[in-house]
Parts: C-alpha cells; sequence; structure tokens
C-alpha cells in the first residue's frame, strides 16, 4: 500500500475505490479514515448522502439498537460514533435522559450525514459509468462521470484501483402486475419509499389500499390511520404473508444476525443456502412488536363509541393483476391464497410496500463479466471475505471486487441488517490491508448453529489393570 495517501499521483493505483455511498460504504469510510496508509476514495452520484427519505415517518425507529451505528461494534473509541455525534450536537444527556435504545430513522439519518459531511474522501455528483481490469498494470480503471448542480454531465475522470468495494444498495421492488400502473403518469399508485413526498395527495384520495405486510406496510398504514377522521378512515392493508406476524426478536433469535451464523451459513452447500432463504422471512420481513401494538390500539381506540372503523386488514392476499378505471381509480384483482377465492378491490390510491431487492451487480460490472465466477443459478460467487470470485489472472495480480448488501444468496439474512455493517466493513478492511487493523472476536453468539466436525477416534488399547487380592479379606 501506499504509505503517503493524501498526495495522489493521477495514475497511480489506489489501494481502494468505493462505488456508492450508503450506510455501508459509509460505514467503510469511516473505517478507513484513521488508517493512513490506506489510499481510499469513494463516488456517489446522488448529490448528498440520503437514506430512504420517503420513509422518515415522524417516530418510526430503526430496529437495531444505536449501537449498531457505522463503527461502534469494531471500534467503540471511533471518532464517529452515534454517541460522539450525539456530543458534538450537546445532546449526549437530553439522549441519557431519553433512555431509548432504538433511535428515530431521521435521527439515524442526520447521523450519518454528518459523517458524510465531515469524512474525507468522499466524492457525491459523481456517477461511476463502467469498471475494466487492464492486465498489462494489474489494476482496475474505474470510469467516472462528474456531474453538475444539475444532475448534467460536466467532466469526466478515470482512476485506477487494486481493490474495488460496491455498495450501490437496493432498489424498490414493484411486482409485475402493477409496474403498468406506476409508470402511468398521474396513477396514484406509489412505492412505499416516495410514501412522505405524496402522503398528502395520499390523505386526500377517499379511499388508500397499502399492499405489503411488513415493517414500512405497518408504517405506512399506522401513519394513515392515525390521520384519517374516525368512522370515514376508507383504509385496506393487505399483505401475502399468512398473518401480520411479528418480527423474530427473541435474544437467541437475534444471534442469526451474527458473524457466527453468517459463517455458518456461508459454509452451507448452495442448495440449503437458497432454501433457508426461503423460510426465514420472519426474521427480517416481520413487523415489529411495538408497531403492531400501536395499530391495534388506534383501531381499538376508535371503536370507543361503537361501530368499527372502515377499515379493511387481510393477509394472505394476492395481486394477481391491476388496471385503471377511467381516470381515478384502480382496480386490483385479487387472489386468497388459502382459500383459492378472487375478488376485485376498487380503490382510489395504492401505496406500495413491497420491499426493496439488490441492485443487479451486471450493469457496474459489464466490464468483469469475462472475469466472474457464477453459481448455478448464475449469481456472483462470493467468498468468506466477501470479495467476488474472479478469475486467477486478476486475483493472482491482488486485484479483488467486494460486495456489500449484494450477497445474500451467499452469506445469509444479516446481509442487508445495519448490525453487521461494522463487522463486515473491518473485515474487508483487515483483507484488503494484510493487517488485524481491527481485531474482530472469534465468538459472537451462544448458539452453536452446527455440529463440529470432530472425529471420533476410539481410545488406544491398554493392558488392564489387576486388583491385587490380599488374604483375609
Amino acid at each position: 500500500m501506499n504509505p503517503h495517501p493524501p498526495h495522489h499521483e493521477p495514475d497511480a493505483p489506489r489501494d481502494l475505490v468505493g462505488i456508492g455511498i450508503g450506510p455501508f460504504n459509509l460505514s467503510l469510510a469511516a473505517l478507513a479514515q484513521p488508517l493512513t496508509a490506506l489510499d481510499a476514495v469513494f463516488y456517489e452520484q446522488r448529490p448528498a448522502f440520503g437514506w430512504h427519505p420517503g420513509l422518515l415517518i415522524e417516530g418510526a425507529t430503526i430496529q437495531v439498537p444505536f449501537l449498531a451505528d457505522l463503527v461502534t461494534l469494531a471500534d467503540p473509541a471511533s471518532h464517529w460514533t452515534f454517541l460522539n455525534y450525539l456530543k458534538t450536537r450537546e445532546r449526549l444527556f437530553p439522549f441519557y435522559f431519553a433512555e431509548r435504545f432504538h433511535i428515530q430513522r431521521a435521527e439515524y439519518d442526520a447521523y450519518c450525514r454528518w459523517v458524510a459531511e465531515n469524512l474525507p474522501g468522499l466524492h457525491f455528483h459523481h456517477q461511476v459509468d463502467a469498471v475494466r481490469f487492464n492486465p498489462e498494470r494489474d489494476v482496475f480503471e474505474v470510469d467516472f462521470t462528474q456531474l453538475d448542480s444539475d444532475g448534467e454531465a460536466e467532466a469526466l475522470g478515470r482512476t485506477y484501483t487494486k481493490n474495488i468495494v460496491l455498495g450501490i444498495g437496493t432498489e424498490p421492488h414493484v411486482p409485475e402486475p402493477l409496474k403498468p400502473l406506476v409508470e402511468t403518469p398521474g396513477v396514484p399508485v406509489i412505492h412505499a419509499t416516495d410514501y412522505l413526498a405524496h402522503r398528502q395527495t395520499l390523505l386526500a384520495a377517499d379511499h388508500i389500499t397499502v399492499v405489503g405486510s411488513g415493517q414500512s406496510g405497518a408504517e405506512v398504514f399506522l401513519d394513515l390511520l392515525r390521520n384519517r377522521p374516525t368512522g370515514r378512515e376508507g383504509l385496506h392493508w393487505l399483505g401475502r404473508t399468512e398473518a401480520f406476524a411479528p418480527m423474530e426478536y427473541s435474544k437467541l433469535g437475534l444471534e442469526h444476525f451474527t458473524p457466527d451464523y453468517t459463517r455458518y451459513f456461508h459454509a452451507l452447500p448452495e442448495s440449503v443456502r437458497d432454501r433457508l432463504g426461503t423460510t426465514q422471512w420472519q426474521l427480517h420481513r416481520g413487523i415489529d412488536a411495538d408497531t403492531i401494538a400501536a395499530i391495534h390500539d388506534e383501531l381499538y381506540r376508535r371503536t370507543l363509541h361503537g361501530g368499527w372503523p372502515d377499515t379493511v386488514l387481510t393477509p394472505g392476499v394476492h395481486v394477481r393483476t391491476a388496471g385503471r378505471i377511467a381516470t381515478t381509480k384502480i382496480e386490483l384483482h385479487l387472489e386468497h391464497i388459502q382459500q383459492g377465492t378472487r375478488s376485485r378491490l376498487t380503490t382510489d390510491a395504492v401505496v406500495l410496500a413491497t420491499g426493496h431487492r439488490e441492485r443487479p451487480l451486471d450493469r457496474i460490472l459489464a466490464g468483469l463479466d469475462p472475469y466472474l465466477r457464477r453459481d448455478s443459478r448464475e449469481r456472483p460467487r462470493v467468498d468468506e471475505h466477501f470479495r467476488l470470485a474472479l478469475d486467477p489472472s486478476v486475483t493472482g495480480a491482488d486485484c479483488h471486487v467486494y460486495v456489500q448488501n449484494a450477497e445474500r444468496h451467499t452469506h445469509g439474512v444479516g446481509t442487508p441488517d445495519l448490525g453487521l455493517a461494522a463487522w463486515r466493513s473491518a473485515t474487508i478492511l483487515n483483507t484488503v490491508t494484510g493487517k488485524d487493523a481491527y481485531p474482530l472476536p472469534a465468538r459472537t453468539a451462544f448458539t452453536t448453529f452446527g455440529l463440529e466436525h470432530r472425529p471420533q477416534i476410539p481410545p488406544a488399547r491398554q493392558t488392564p489393570t489387576l486388583t491385587p487380592l490380599f488374604e483375609g479379606r
């Protein structure tokens, strides 16, 4: 590594280039900053950091404790901890007396923005266009476009690096039957990630349908419910899951979000990992128990003077098709999975709380496609250090591509979890530097997830010991 990275020569290869600045690459950048021998730079096409701004609903909290900030679980003495953020804002004592273990989403976003605004080496308004491997120089070439304040191309650039870390995040998922509605201008069908931008328009509608039975769907439904008149709520809440189920939040259940489980999952056969991925939905797609309680409390409050609220909450429902009626109505064709029955629902607006999916790597890595090694389902293979499996001609040159939040198929349910951000970032930095820059714990869970492979070796045959006999006994 370059021992004096601040004075970077344009054609000299960097140690690390991060593509995308979401929470995970921001964590990596924060932990990389004290490693003065590491020459690292990060690019993001957006003008500034923002964490799901459309879902920063008042009162909504993140689902991990504040200790799951960008750095604490790898380096609690870091300058970039959430507690130090509070100290710089003179809010440490109020937070102490608030006794909150789970902070609001808006506060987590503000903390991340504080880090992003003060951390060196972050370049916003930079769109990465292509990544290639240069076999003559044994480096990656990263082409980017610098954007102006309007998002238009201002200048082209190129940098060279030995290591790339992809943190390009996720994108909203829209089910196929609803894509035509979302893509049609003027039709009030939005994804939950844009909820706050359309909230006033939605509240003005006579009838609103929320699709999705996870945490986002619950938070949107609760916010709409609290702001609709009693007896004239006009709300439907639909979900594919068999129940509006709570998130698995028992202490031993949470150990699925530890490095121990991540290592166990990674070592399983591909077919077993794929099967587990379909059965563990309640570990990450359920609803916080407090949110469920708040919804029930609000519904119950509206029955105090007789009558029931004008709401319908139906789990186990699949949206088969959807269409427009005239110009102001939407018709959803529903199927109940258990009953096998079908019906139609006419509504004025739809909020799709249908989650996010990992953003495909194929576009950004098109230039590396010949070097990529894939599994039986054509997904990139990812090793235990979060490196893509590449051709030996690349890795033999000590060039690697790391991924953050693109490895659920190889590393399990903890992949998008904020609680593993600092550990994964530290793992990547330790691997890149070849040093134990951030000592990590050998054990993190009380649960032993698999049987230890200890061959049973029979003891060596020994001559039996004879008990002497004594006369007179």
